[in-house]
Order: structure tokens, then C-alpha cells, then sequence
């Protein structure tokens, strides 16, 4: 589904990304982990085009990312939901799950019945602001925008950051529906090793801005996480 191939990139005269490789294989869930600082959410703005990289090759589906402007990579079936989760607080939940409209290759123009079967609140707040939702009601909202676009590839960079308990457990309900009963790949950043057992099947470790560590879900033993993930 998704192929990095050498990729560097800088923040001025910082290397960040040191010829890093990665493959998610669709209908997968890969979980891209590692400590804070590592380049996760650097590598996954690059794959988005949200910052420049220096070398290096990224292919969607054996199509070519690197010279695909940012605000077209929706419409090639990414749907990214970044750490923070970017909503609109001013806009309704309605305006903000629109503007994944104008990405979907149909161009469709009404919302999708499965966002709302999904994320049932998002239909009682549809009137609501964005800013006015609870940090777990925008985080669905976040990913029900991204779901708007039909996406063949959903991003999610720690989608349960700051997020309580209950909340946590339903998105990872989700990821799980999505990935194994729809069918959709996904890429997520995650910190919390049990969520990330739980939904995922493969793994991939990042330190120093490289690709240390990967392989299926069940091969991340104790060695690996002391070596790699342990504070």
C-alpha cells in the first residue's frame, strides 16, 4: 500500500530522517512507535507533504508521492488525522466533516451515513461548534473528517493522546472495525503499548530518526521494548 524508501529530511542543519524505510501492506494496521523525539510525526508530515524532504522515495500504491502537491494527496485516498487533531473550533461539527468532501475522488457532496453509524454523537452535535466538543468527541470528529474522503490509507498520529479512559477503548473499536471489517490500512502513531497490541498487527520502531525495529505484532517481545520503548 505504502512505500518509503530512503527518505531524508532536515529542520535546518538538523537531520531528522536518516535514509529511513517503511512499508505498510494493505489491509494492514501498522503501529509506528518509538520515544519521544524519534521523527514520527515528522515522517508522517512528509508522507502528507506537509514539510519537504530532501531525498528519498514515497509510493501510494506504486504511485509516486514526492511531487504530489499536499493539498492533493487526500484525493488519492490519505486520510490523516494529526497529533492535536486540528479541528475547526469556530465551525460546526457539520462544517468541519464537510471539508473532507472536496477531497473524495466522486465528488460527492453529502456526508456519509457511515461517519454518523460510526460516531453516533457526531449526529447529535452537528450543530455544535468544534470547539465546544469534549477532547474525545473532537478527536472523533477528527477521524470521522478523515473518513469523509473514503480513504484507502487512514494516518493517525496518537489518536488517544489526552483522551479519557472510555473514550480510548471505542476509538481503538474503531481502528479495529475499520482495519479488519472494512478493510481500510492504517498507519498509527502510538504510545500506549497495550492500545497498540490491540489493534495492530505489525510494528515498526523508530530511534534517531531511523528504522530499527519491525516486524508482526507478535514478535515485539520484552528485549525489543526495553531496548527501544522503555523511559
Amino acid at each position: 500500500m505504502l512505500k518509503v524508501s530512503g527518505l531524508n529530511q532536515f529542520y535546518g542543519e538538523s537531520h531528522i530522517l536518516w535514509d529511513l524505510d517503511l512499508t505498510v501492506l494493505g489491509g494492514a494496521c501498522t503501529c509506528l512507535m518509538g520515544r519521544n523525539g524519534v521523527g514520527k510525526t515528522t515522517l508522517l508530515k512528509c508522507i502528507m507533504g506537509l514539510l519537504p524532504t530532501k531525498s528519498g522515495a514515497m509510493d501510494l500504491l506504486d504511485q509516486g508521492l514526492t511531487k504530489v502537491r499536499a493539498e492533493a494527496r487526500a484525493s488519492l485516498g490519505i486520510g490523516y488525522v494529526p497529533q492535536g487533531r486540528d479541528i475547526f473550533p469556530l465551525m460546526t461539527v457539520e462544517e468541519n466533516l464537510r471539508i473532507g468532501l472536496a477531497a473524495r475522488a466522486d465528488r460527492r457532496k453529502t456526508i456519509p451515513d457511515q461517519v454518523f453509524e460510526i460516531f453516533p454523537v457526531l449526529k447529535s452535535m452537528l450543530h455544535r461548534r468544534g470547539g465546544d466538543l469534549s477532547g474525545g468527541q473532537q478527536q472523533q470528529l477528527a477521524i470521522g473528517r478523515a473518513l469523509v474522503i473514503d480513504p484507502k490509507l487512514l494516518i493517525l498520529d496518537e489518536p488517544t493522546e489526552g483522551i479519557q479512559p472510555n473514550i480510548v477503548h471505542e476509538i481503538g473499536d474503531v481502528i479495529v472495525r475499520l482495519n479488519r471489517e472494512m478493510g481500510v490500512t492504517v498507519l498509527l502513531v502510538e504510545q500506549k503499548l497495550p492500545f497498540a497490541r490491540r489493534v495492530a498487527d505489525h510494528f515498526v520502531i523508530m530511534e534517531k530518526g531511523r528504522n530499527v525495529a519491525s516486524g508482526p505484532m507478535s514478535d515485539l517481545n520484552g528485549d525489543i521494548v526495553q531496548r527501544f520503548l522503555s523511559v
